[in-house]
């Protein structure tokens, strides 16, 4: 049984209850549109309105009982019984058979607009008396800017990236050169599902479950982000005080094969990355079929990124590739987690760039 909260009758903000009575009265139909009327990026990727379609407003989504519970809420919470629209909604269910008469239109998903055009309309199709049903749904609906505000952002950052691999090495890797740790860092579970799979609409790269999920479930994707096995710093710190050697060895001999990311700053990111992974185990770095990513997890990373690039390719040597910039050998590479955003990404980018250093780092 539905929670009130879960039913789509209560997913409005309360003052639209009024609406119906009050609108111009030889109004049969209410036309609205979304768009976005500009902001800090020049164009926007349209995502997410397939999801809130199939999750929310598919289907048989108002019956009786809902009717007779808003109803009920709305005089409580206005303090008079003429504000529910009951025969509206009645309407609803006795000639649609409780699915909503709405048409709604939209661009394609994924597409990158430019600001200040349509992104989706949506009118009403029952007559007057469905007419509050158009804005009625605003609010619900209106939850895609999260969803595009993160497809957007992860897009901007692609390009930014993109234009860096020109420059320094190889444009076909940008699926995986910016990945989705964002699981903890929202506040809700579909903001998790939402935000993962706008993210995955420009990478590959993602640990966050639930938008591959979302994407699974609501989209067909059968398996639309990757990820690597990786350890975080209380695995390290299990070994004890003395023991971030066997924890990376142990590490190492678990996964011998493929692409693993270690993160080594837990006693000392330089000591690591000279005197276990490129001292005691560099045999063991260098005989692995796959690639050890180090994983810096503090201090000022414009200082520290370029550092062990340099102890790593003193350790591991690399080449340089057509572009002039230096490369490590394959077995190694970095990942900067802590600190960034859309700016620093790309600042990090230019820091060792300007040294030298390509991004395919």
């Amino acid at each position: 049984m539905k929670m009130q909260s879960e039913k789509l009758i209560f997913r409005t903000d309360t003052y639209k209850y009024s609406h119906p009575s009050v609108y111009y009265e030889d109004v049969v139909n209410v036309y609205s549109y979304l768009e976005s009327r500009g902001g800090y990026y020049g164009a926007i990727m349209f995502f997410g309105l397939q999801y809130y379609l199939k999750k929310y407003l598919e289907g048989v989504v108002v019956t009786m009982e809902d009717i007779n519970e808003a109803e009920e809420f709305c005089k409580d919470h206005f303090g008079r019984d003429d504000v529910f629209d009951r025969a509206g909604w009645e309407e609803i269910v006795k000639v649609y058979g409780g699915k909503l008469p709405l048409h709604i239109k939209a661009v394609p998903e994924g597409m990158i607009i430019p600001t200040k055009n349509v992104l989706m309309t949506i009118v009403n199709t029952g007559g007057k008396k469905t007419r509050f049903l158009t804005n009625f749904v605003e609010t619900l609906l209106l939850k895609i800017w999260y969803p595009i505000t993160v497809g957007t952002q992860s897009h901007s950052i692609k390009e930014g990236i993109i234009a860096r691999l020109v420059k320094s090495g190889d444009p076909s890797t940008i699926g995986f050169k910016c990945h989705d740790f964002g699981y903890r860092g929202v506040t809700t579970e579909e903001h998790a599902a939402l935000g993962g799979a706008a993210h995955l609409i420009s990478f590959l790269g993602t640990d966050t479950t639930a938008g591959i999920l979302m994407l699974r479930e609501y989209y067909g994707a059968k398996m639309a982000g990757f990820s690597i096995p990786a350890t975080e710093h209380s695995i390290i710190c299990s070994y004890g005080n003395e023991g971030e050697l066997d924890a990376c060895r142990a590490f190492l001999k678990r996964y011998p094969t493929g692409t693993i990311a270690c993160v080594s700053d837990t006693r000392n990111i330089y000591n690591a990355c000279e005197n276990i992974w490129g001292g005691a185990l560099r045999e063991m770095v260098m005989a692995r079929n796959g690639t050890l990513v180090v994983r810096p997890d503090s201090g000022d990373f414009y200082d520290v990124v370029p550092r062990i690039l340099q102890i790593l390719w003193d350790k591991f040597g690399g080449e340089v590739n057509a572009k002039g910039y230096k490369i490590l050998d394959s077995h190694v590479r970095i990942i900067q987690g802590d600190g960034m955003n859309p700016e620093s990404i790309l600042k990090l980018h230019d820091v060792i760039n300007n040294l030298g250093w390509s991004s395919d780092n």
